[in-house]
């Protein structure tokens, strides 16, 4: 593990600062160390996110952090519009390069490309690490149409909106089947998932049209080779109705050829992130779900919720009306886990046995 500092200036807890929400909750790969976000310095990272203190501390900056700690790295902990660097971020990374710190982003605007930091990073022996540049065109794939004859349940986790929380459902849906003893592979679409130390994935919106469902099957397809395992849960990005996002929602779904979905909804959000001038109608789920349909023949085998805006008593309230109302399992991941989403997969996994689906459909 790399011991690891956060930027998150002004944005920790936000939307926006979805990246080190991430981080904070999970991480294989770095043991994060702390948050940068002068506007909490003092705060407990967990306290914030979860109402949990996890002992991860919130700084003012650089300087404060390290008279406690001692990290290797300084990880970029926003998902901005456009995946543009905030300015006032550079004096920070400055110093953390100055202060012999490696700089790890997962921004669309590479900080390797930068002149000046580039220039500081070699003067101060720092590396610039960005994990969302694509491969190089001769390691790109093309859509192979291989992933649908596998023998395990392909589970994208979509939803009706970017930033409402697929990646964290998809992990603990991968947690839960596991701890059940289903084996369960994770894959990962976005920054963030690759930052927290996934084996499998590609930063899916920054690879070219040509490649990117390519891309993403040649990801599910090492995780099946990797380990066989039988359910591969692929994190979702954006949402088919959602008009900003529509690569990386039907990439996804055409990569992946769904057995089922699971489908997350915010029930207090109003209107799309990033996008106020946008509204999410009261029909939002039946219209994701028809959408869904429509695009990968497959069926919504379970609804998520996210809490945000709401009392534990009110998303209680919203998972037993949308069992009801739709006759799906229902659950908030961060509240009650995804144990409740376990039973269809195994009926899944059952109904595929008896259809005998077997490693020599893989041609």
């Amino acid at each position: 593990m790399i011991d690891a500092l956060v930027l998150c200036e002004g944005k920790f807890g936000t939307t926006t600062g979805k990246t080190a929400s991430g981080l904070v909750r999970r991480s294989y790969k770095y043991r994060i160390v702390g948050v940068l976000d002068s506007t909490r310095a003092g705060q407990d990272a967990g306290q914030i996110l979860d109402g949990k203190p996890n002992s991860i501390p919130i700084f003012s900056g650089v300087a404060d952090a390290l008279e406690s700690t001692k990290p290797s790295c300084l990880i970029i902990g926003v998902a901005t519009v456009g995946g543009m660097l905030p300015a006032d971020f550079r004096p920070v990374i400055r110093h953390a390069i100055e202060s012999g710190l490696d700089i790890v982003s997962g921004l669309h605007e590479y900080l390797s490309d930068d002149p000046e930091l580039s220039l500081l990073a070699k003067e101060h022996g720092a590396s610039l690490q960005d994990i969302r540049r694509p491969p190089p065109l001769d390691k790109r794939h093309h859509f192979a149409d291989r992933v649908r004859r596998i023998p395990a349940l392909r589970i994208p986790v979509l939803g009706t909106d970017s930033a409402i929380g697929k990646r964290t459902t998809a992990w603990e849906l991968t947690d839960s089947l596991n701890k059940a003893g289903i084996k369960a592979a994770f894959v990962a679409t976005g920054q963030t998932g690759l930052l927290q130390g996934a084996k499998y994935g590609v930063p899916l919106d920054s690879i070219p049209g040509d490649f990117i469902v390519g891309e993403l099957e040649n990801a599910i397809m090492l995780a099946w080779e990797s380990e066989k395992p039988q359910v591969i849960v692929v994190e979702g990005q954006g949402a088919l109705s959602h008009p900003a996002y529509v690569c990386g929602s039907r990439a996804i779904v055409m990569a992946s050829q769904p057995s089922g979905v699971v489908l997350q909804h915010a029930p207090m959000r109003r209107h799309r992130n990033y996008h106020p001038e946008l509204k999410l109608p009261p029909s939002t789920i039946e219209g994701e779900m028809a959408l869904v349909k429509a695009y990968s023949n497959a069926e919504v085998i379970a609804l998520t919720l996210n809490h945000e805006g709401m009392s534990c008593e009110e998303a209680d309230a919203k998972v037993a009306d949308w069992e009801k109302t739709y006759g799906l399992p229902t659950c908030d991941a961060l509240w009650h886990g995804c144990g409740k989403l376990v039973a269809p997969v195994r009926m899944m996994i059952a109904d595929r046995e008896k259809e005998g689906a077997t490693d020599s459909d893989v041609e």
